[in-house]
């Protein structure tokens, strides 16, 4: 056994020292710890058989060396001798190398030099090469630089794109053009801003310049008009002057070739001045600029809203009247010019670009701003109270309505508007004509216009038609009938038509229209101002009698030629009188009016005078008898009535013979009521019979035919109350008066029993009281039982007629 184990452990031994052999000794570690895992006493065993190992291997290094150590001698011995040979090499090849050296040295300075020159030859290629890169960009940037500062924004914007999209992409990756590219969107930016701030520039600018554009506009629609009415006038002879420009430089339909006349007249002027467009008086192209950037930019709509908002916010501040604005007419001309103005930029813009603004855009700011006019207009004409300015404003408003009807816009409101200011135009005219229809009444003499010549005669008939055969017939000098204001009125009234008819003009109405509007303005001065004057002049207390006699003569004449008047506007509109719609002048009524009112102021002062002079009466009312002669206030009014009355022989008409009939009867009157005063207590006999006489030379002043054309004694019969009251006291006929009271053939009829009684018991008064011995006579006795009887019947009638 021990043997065995002896074997064994050899066995494992020589396996060791193999692994140990074989394996690198990084790994030998666990190969020897197993030398000391095994048997004991087997480190000692392993440590002698690894001696005898290495004692095995020195034996065979020996061999081995024993067996080549005669080569290696012949070696050393054949290196010695090589070594001798080699040094005379190593000399020679030094000695070579030096004579090389020194020889290519000056060689390898030029080489050096070439390889310089080279490298740098290929540098300069690969420089120019990328430069010829670099250069388009760097000349499309400077381009850009060149382009941002002559303010070519839209250029700049076409350059920038070529850089972004062409150029830089070629050289992107060169840090000047990161820094080019990292610029490009602030440039653009700021070419917005600028474009911008343009258009803020050019909006401010525009809103400044639009009264200029519109005033050019607005001359030049004025003067095409006056182009159009000469053109009509030389249609005979086949020719017209010029043809007519628009402002925007496009041509209105109804006009030649596009062009304009600056002025029509009869002869050619020397040399043709060009007519401003819109585009030289208003530089648009910071709008055509501010656009295709913006277009460019993919921002047109924003640019759209913002101009679009801001255009609208000027148009309302150009349709903001001046606040004294109704005081001249150089600040309607003003507001006018400005509202043109912007209408026209507007017109120019919307043909000009596309889509900038739309004609729904322009038709809706225009709506807005017709509206605001109309309003404008309305509130400042109605201030204005001059007609000659309201005729002004009307002739600015045609030109302005022209104007714009030429760009398109629709006009027709503002003509309606027109017919408003017609109205208030024509009563401006007639407050003007009011004042001097007033003072041609003030300064007239109120007598018969005295001619001494011919030539006098003819310039009155040249003012006035006036035809009598009679006064034609007479020699000079002489006089017409009526007073110096009837021509003076009918030459206002002619006047008056004219003034309406310049309103009328340019209307665009037909020839009907306008006969109707001057005859119904015409009529409005007959009927309210004329009418009203002479209303106002016959109620004025310093016109006497004399003045009224006139004036009725006047009115007489004047209802006379208003059928001249008809005629005047006739020859004027060129329309028949008898067409169906003519209205008719009402002056006949007009005149007619004013002379009844002339007429009953006749007869109301008339009246008056007679008042004045029965207040002079100073009757002597308990006198026993008479004078024997009329009371002296009675003949001085007799007096006056027979010379007023021979003025009245003038007036037309029964007017004379209606104011005479008037007079006595209001004489009368006054008269009885004088006699029937509450306040007369008393009336002698001796008093009636002062009254029966100054009664009989009123009865003889009716009787003399103070006016001729009363029939038999119709004016007498005035005084039949008086006389027949008189007669009866007078006569004492009671029994008579009582017997026949009521029967229509009484001698008495037009007394009445209340009259008679009131006059019989002042009567009795004053036999009671003036004599107080009458009691003792038997007569006084018995008249004063009479009286008394005869009170009591008179009382009786009295009652039963109550």
């Amino acid at each position: 056994m021990a043997d065995i184990e002896t074997l064994e452990c050899i066995t494992e031994h020589e396996r060791i020292l193999q692994e140990i052999e074989s394996t690198d000794t990084a790994c030998v570690g666990p190969t020897l710890r197993s030398v000391y895992d095994d048997l004991p006493n087997a480190h000692k065993r392993f440590m002698d058989k690894l001696d005898a190992r290495i004692r095995n291997h020195d034996r065979e290094i020996e061999k081995m060396c024993n067996f080549h150590h005669q080569g290696f001698v012949d070696a050393i011995t054949e290196l010695l001798k090589v070594r001798a040979d080699a040094e005379k090499l190593m000399g020679q090849v030094t000695d070579t190398n030096r004579r090389l050296q020194e020889a290519g040295r000056e060689v390898t300075a030029q080489t050096e030099d070439v390889i310089r020159c080279r490298i740098q030859q290929r540098n300069m290629a690969t420089t120019v090469e990328k430069l010829q890169l670099c250069i388009p960009v760097l000349e499309m940037y400077s381009k850009l630089k060149e382009q941002l500062e002559s303010k070519r924004y839209y250029a700049a914007l076409k350059t920038m794109e070529q850089l972004e999209k062409v150029y830089i992409p070629r050289v992107s990756h060169y840090r000047f053009c990161q820094i080019m590219a990292e610029n490009l969107p602030r440039l653009r930016e700021e070419i917005k801003e600028i474009s911008m701030s343009d258009l803020k520039d050019f909006l401010e600018s525009i809103r400044k310049h639009s009264d200029k554009v519109g005033e050019t506009a607005m001359k030049q629609a004025q003067q095409h008009r006056t182009f159009n009415s000469a053109v009509a006038r030389q249609a005979s002879t086949g020719h017209y002057d010029k043809p007519v420009f628009c402002l925007n430089g496009r041509t209105h339909p109804h006009t030649h070739n596009g062009l304009m006349v600056d002025e029509v007249t009869g002869d050619e002027e020397e040399g043709d001045e060009e007519v401003l467009t819109a585009q030289d008086l208003v530089d648009f192209s910071p709008v055509y600029r501010c656009l295709h950037i913006y277009t460019v930019l993919g921002d047109r709509e924003t640019f759209e809203n913002y101009y679009r908002k801001q255009r609208k916010k000027q148009a309302r501040l150009v349709l903001q009247p001046h606040a004294n604005m109704h005081e001249t007419v150089e600040g309607y001309r003003r507001y006018f010019n400005q509202i043109v103005g912007f209408f026209v930029v507007e017109d120019h813009i919307l043909h000009a670009t596309q889509g900038l603004v739309t004609r729904a855009f322009t038709d809706e700011l225009w709506n807005m701003a017709l509206a605001k006019i109309i309003a404008v207009l309305r509130t400042h004409s109605s201030y204005c109270d001059d007609p000659d300015l309201v005729l002004e404003l009307k002739n600015l408003i045609v030109i302005f309505a022209d104007t714009l009807q030429g760009y398109g816009f629709p006009v027709n409101r503002l003509f309606d508007l027109l017919f408003e200011i017609r109205d208030q135009y024509n009563e401006t005219l007639l407050k003007k004509w009011s004042l001097v229809f007033r003072e041609i009444f003030e300064l007239d003499n109120y007598s018969p216009i005295p001619v001494d010549t011919e030539e006098e005669y003819k310039l009155v008939l040249s003012r006035f038609p006036f035809h009598d055969a009679d006064i034609e017939k007479q020699d000079f000098p002489k006089k017409l009938p009526m007073s110096q204001s009837v021509p003076q009125i009918y030459i206002q009234v002619k006047e008056f038509i004219y003034a309406s008819l310049k309103f009328s003009e340019s209307l665009h109405r037909s020839s009907t229209e306008i006969d109707d509007m001057l005859r119904k303005s015409t009529n409005l001065l007959l009927t309210r101002t004329l009418s009203g004057c002479l209303q106002n002049l016959i109620k004025k207390p310093h016109i006497g009698l004399t003045e009224l006699v006139q004036i009725i003569i006047n009115t007489t004449h004047l209802e006379q030629a208003c059928r001249y008047l008809e005629e005047f506007i006739t020859n004027i509109t060129n329309v028949s009188p008898e067409t169906v719609h003519t209205t008719r002048l009402y002056g006949l009524s007009t005149f007619k009016d004013a002379r009844h009112a002339a007429e009953g102021e006749i007869y109301t002062k008339l009246n008056q005078k007679i008042d004045e002079f029965i207040q002079l009466a100073d009757y002597e009312w308990g006198m026993s008898e008479s004078d024997g002669r009329a009371s002296g206030y009675l003949m001085d009014l007799i007096n006056f009535l027979r010379s007023t009355f021979q003025v009245f022989t003038h007036l037309p008409g029964k007017v004379a013979q209606t104011a005479c009939m008037s007079a006595c009867k209001h004489l009368s009157t006054s008269l009885m009521q004088m006699l029937l005063d509450t306040e007369l207590k008393q009336i002698s006999m001796g008093a009636i019979q002062q009254f029966n006489l100054d009664v009989i030379q009123c009865e003889l002043f009716a009787s003399s035919e103070p006016v001729p054309g009363f029939q038999g004694d119709t004016l007498q019969l005035a005084f039949i109350d008086l006389r027949q009251l008189l007669d009866l006291f007078m006569v004492w006929d009671w029994s008579t008066y009582l017997a026949d009271y009521g029967q229509p053939t009484s001698k008495y009829l037009r007394v009445n029993p209340a009259t008679a009684l009131a006059l019989l018991e002042k009567m009795k008064d004053t036999n009671k009281k003036n004599n107080i011995f009458s009691q003792f006579r038997k007569n006084d006795r018995d008249k004063q039982k009479l009286i008394e009887t005869v009170v009591k019947q008179l009382r009786s009638l009295v009652n039963g007629m109550s």
